[in-house]
């Protein structure tokens, strides 16, 4: 998925947002936002969000000197779903069609997103996603990948969503790899954010190799685009493996909330709306 004159704006203000978690000191903050303003002008629309994102955000930290704007949050996102982790075993557990209710939790874990916005509500976002009809909901096809592989490729997202994504795969009941960053971009989950959500416990963890804020193959290191190439049955969690692979020519399976304009466009639905789409299945 290609980025658009629509998405400088945002840019300026994840970069905005990003400045100010690094950092206290407002001429930083503006030094990061006239940066932006000349990288912009050498960078091409065609590029995805994910690869002009990983530019940004590798220059933010270059100029406030902060390698990880975002640390504390993660930390706390990550807490807030550990204890809610107890009662939504239980509603899996009891309810009618458990594994789609473990991917209902796992996309309502999608509102952790500290690049979209600097706010969310975790607990109305389960609520909803347990309430809510899908927009897309590819679910019998998502079955029998999952019944016919041996393993499963979990590309994660973000630190917090972790912990939801730890209770679909419990319920799942297969060998997962669990995809992690390799260092730290915005609030996503890094091999050290997996482990505070326990994933260690039920999945292999390994890094995609790369900084961007998504999956861009290109990018990644050579061991992880093997994985990919010879996986069996992927899930991508998010608007940024959206934007990285929607173009990818695999079969993959996306589970994500629509929080951008664009992106629910592309998919053909509404902002707000949650989503389980295969390509190419």
């Amino acid at each position: 998925m290609k980025s658009c004159l629509d998405c400088i704006p945002c840019f300026f203000d994840q970069a905005l947002r990003a400045s100010r978690m690094a950092t206290d000191d407002e001429q930083v903050q503006k030094r990061v936002l006239d940066e932006l303003g000349t990288m912009l002008r050498h960078l091409s629309l065609g590029s995805t969000p994910p690869e002009i994102g990983r530019l940004i955000y590798r220059m933010v930290k270059e100029t406030t000197g902060n390698p990880d704007p975002f640390r504390v949050l993660k930390r706390e996102s990550t807490q807030h779903a550990l204890a809610l982790y107890p009662s939504l075993k239980k509603t899996i557990i009891e309810s009618e069609n458990s594994l789609l209710t473990a991917i209902r939790i796992a996309i309502a874990g999608n509102v952790i997103d500290l690049g979209v916005s600097g706010s969310f509500d975790l607990d109305a976002a389960v609520r909803d996603a347990l309430m809510m009809d899908f927009a897309i909901c590819d679910y019998a096809a998502f079955e029998k990948y999952l019944t016919e592989s041996r393993q499963i490729l979990y590309i994660g997202d973000n630190a917090g969503e972790t912990v939801f994504d730890r209770l679909l795969i419990e319920q799942m009941n297969k060998p997962v790899t669990y995809v992690v960053r390799e260092e730290p971009v915005i609030n996503d989950a890094t091999a050290e954010d997996a482990v505070q959500a326990g994933i260690d416990k039920i999945a292999t963890i390994v890094s995609s190799g790369t900084d961007a804020p998504g999956t861009i193959p290109g990018t990644c290191s050579l061991e992880f685009r093997e994985l990919l190439d010879s996986a069996e049955f992927v899930l991508a969690k998010g608007q940024g493996n959206y934007e990285g692979l929607s173009d990818d020519n695999r079969p993959l399976f996306f589970l994500l909330k629509a929080k951008c304009r664009l992106i629910a466009n592309d998919l053909g639905v509404t902002v707000g709306d949650i989503v389980l789409k295969g390509i190419h299945t």
